[in-house]
């Protein structure tokens, strides 16, 4: 006899109904198809066309090649956070920062859990040991910041570690800002039907499947948890010296090309094109908790 699988269906709260959500069945609820674009307040009802997309990424890619060639030539150096939601696309907009860059100078840090060792350590300890050398553009998918968000909200810290934390990253994040590091803060948010379509894609996509933790099934019934802990994490962290940008995310398309665009206005670079950075588009990308409210 077959082993019977256990259900993984969770009852939710969508936009003041009950509904139940099955990760594992292969239909995709109407409600989520319906509703995912637009949901938590997206501005736009259509995603950007894959061509113009591919166009402007093109042209912000050889920017950041440029800006690769002025690191080298100057010694500076450039960090970038990416956080967000669950499933709200992180790890697509390093690929996309990063796909054309020198391997050797543009490195990508995805922690562990700690290990033992580095358990006892000051908590910011083993993030230290990743930062840029001379010439060298650092990202960080997912940073320190789990710290404000996914450890308190699983329980995988204690109070005062997460309250240690919330006054902590300040006082690191300035000796960095004086240190002359180019600092960037990425906070990458989506609706909830949009991240329930994303788990659902991730589940049924073989060559997406890894990308859907245990740490994704027992987060769904949290939505409100990550809230809240994402909305203090902006309002005790953002800082006129490390400030967070904030990226309405549900199209990946323009949240990548804000995002490279950010990075390409704030830094002075040899060669700079302006007409090829283009313009921000204030509807998917601002700063700090007030952008959105």
């Amino acid at each position: 006899m077959a082993e019977a699988v256990e259900s993984r269906a969770v009852e939710l709260d969508i936009r003041g109904k009950k509904r139940v959500f099955d990760v594992d069945d292969p239909a995709l609820p109407d409600w989520i198809d319906e509703w995912a674009l637009e949901s938590g307040e997206f501005p736009y009802k259509k995603k950007l066309k894959e061509e113009e997309y591919l166009e402007e990424l093109e042209r912000l890619q050889i920017e950041l090649v440029k800006v690769q060639f002025w690191l080298q030539a100057t010694g500076k150096r450039v960090m970038a956070l990416f956080e967000g939601r669950d499933a709200a696309g992180k790890g697509g907009a390093i690929s996309a920062s990063s796909a054309h860059m020198n391997p050797r100078l543009a490195r990508v840090v995805a922690l562990a859990k700690p290990n033992d060792r580095e358990l006892g350590q000051w908590y910011f300890q083993r993030y230290i040991a990743q930062f840029p050398t001379a010439g060298e553009f650092v990202l960080f998918d997912r940073s320190w910041y789990n710290r404000a968000g996914v450890e308190p909200v699983m329980g995988f810290c204690t109070p005062k570690q997460y309250e240690d934390f919330l006054k902590q990253a300040p006082q690191l994040e300035k000796i960095i800002a004086h240190e002359g590091i180019h600092f960037f803060k990425f906070y990458l948010d989506i609706g909830r039907e949009m991240q329930l379509k994303r788990f659902h894609d991730r589940r049924h996509d073989p060559l997406k499947m890894w990308k859907l933790s245990s740490m994704d099934i027992a987060a769904l019934t949290k939505w409100g948890d990550y809230s809240e802990k994402r909305d203090r994490m902006l309002k005790e962290t953002h800082t006129e010296f490390a400030p967070w940008t904030v990226i309405r995310a549900n199209d990946k398309r323009r949240a990548r090309l804000n995002l490279i665009r950010h990075m390409l206005k704030k830094m002075d670079y040899d060669g700079k094109d302006e007409k090829a950075v283009g313009d921000l588009d204030d509807k998917i990308i601002g700063a700090g908790s007030g952008f959105l409210k």
